[in-house]
């Protein structure tokens, strides 16, 4: 399918926020997706995912959630690229991600080309954190969050409430997607994840790849694991066809 791309202001309090977005060529209207980015900011590899998704059918959309502290950063995925994108996640305060999450779904279904009642998100890394958080606080109709570190911690991004605690408020369908070499996310922390949304009663389902590492759907990353790609992939094509209908 042929895809236009362009760069977005999301407005937020105080300001705007960076974007990259892609759509359908086309009137539309389209289901719309947000992309939640790793540490590296907006970089390729997120632009990538951007433009497969709007592949699909949908109008993707990835907000540059370190807006307040790296705006429009892109960090390399070697050793100063993570301490450089650490040092910006260990800013992040929970209740500003959530701001930034509404403020990205305003933005989507403000425009025509949207259908303002389908719309979903997906993220990586601490992505995958701000999808979980965006599956608990709005309301996205599916969500699927790949290897979502700090999910299951004791306290959330800025020493906010547990992530996990706000399970319940969860309304849409959800996909979990770890990999057992991990060691960001312990699999102690799986089992958690997993028996906090079989207790909320969500509509989820929670997948751990044999031998995949954190990052294993990058395909610029040592840790890329191509089955598991392929199959998290087919995944997420599945939920948002299902549960969006592009």
């Amino acid at each position: 399918m042929e895809i236009q791309t362009e760069r977005v202001k999301v407005q937020v309090e105080g300001g705007t926020m960076g974007g990259y977005l892609a759509r359908p060529a086309g009137a539309g209207p389209w289901p719309g997706v947000l992309v939640f980015m790793e540490i590296f900011g907006v970089n390729g590899h997120i632009r990538d995912v951007v433009e497969r998704v709007a592949a699909e059918g949908y109008v993707a959309l990835a907000p540059d959630f370190f807006h307040r502290t790296g705006p429009g950063v892109e960090f390399a995925y070697d050793e100063q690229g993570f301490e450089q994108g650490f040092a910006l996640l260990n800013q992040l305060v929970a209740d500003e991600m959530i701001a930034d999450s509404r403020a990205a779904l305003a933005l989507l279904r403000s425009r025509e080309d949207v259908n303002g009642d389908r719309v979903g998100a997906m993220g990586f890394c601490i992505g995958g954190h701000m999808t979980y958080l965006t599956a608990c606080e709005t309301d996205v109709k599916a969500a699927a969050s790949f290897y979502g570190g700090g999910i299951a911690a004791a306290e959330g991004p800025g020493a906010a409430e547990s992530t996990l605690g706000r399970t319940p408020k969860i309304s849409g369908r959800l996909l979990c997607l770890f990999g057992d070499r991990d060691d960001f996310i312990p699999g102690d922390q799986v089992e958690a994840i997993r028996e906090a949304l079989s207790k909320a009663g969500t509509d989820s389902e929670v997948v751990v790849y044999p031998g995949a590492d954190h990052g294993f759907f990058c395909d610029q990353r040592e840790s890329y694991d191509s089955s598991a790609a392929a199959d998290a992939w087919q995944r997420v094509k599945n939920l948002f066809a299902q549960t969006l209908g592009a």
